[in-house]
């Protein structure tokens, strides 16, 4: 769906981190780059890669549109550039146990 609608709106996407190992949520954790329970591990959460005109786009505003729009579909849905610590522009998941 957030994929379908990104190339609906002209964005070209690619997939960046959609499964990460409990191990490896541990080492992003410890240097301040993630959570230990990340719904990263339960296939919850995805980091979606958006270009235009073949430019990959970095920053956390690029990816408003989609954000705002992945939130709308479900009160569950999260955009990480709401992230208050350290936003995450590309980052979009589902509210599972309390984590976004």
């Amino acid at each position: 769906m957030l994929i379908r609608e990104s190339f609906d709106r002209r964005y070209e996407v690619t997939l960046g981190e959609c499964w990460r190992s409990p191990e490896e949520a541990k080492r992003l954790a410890g240097t301040g780059q993630g959570i230990s329970r990340s719904l990263h591990c339960d296939r919850l959460a995805v980091d979606l890669n958006l270009f235009r005109a073949g430019q990959f786009l970095t920053k956390t505003e690029d990816y408003r549109e989609m954000g705002e729009w992945w939130e709308k579909q479900h009160p569950d849905c999260r955009w990480g550039g709401r992230f208050t610590t350290r936003p995450d522009g590309n980052h979009f998941s589902v509210t599972y146990q309390g984590r976004s």
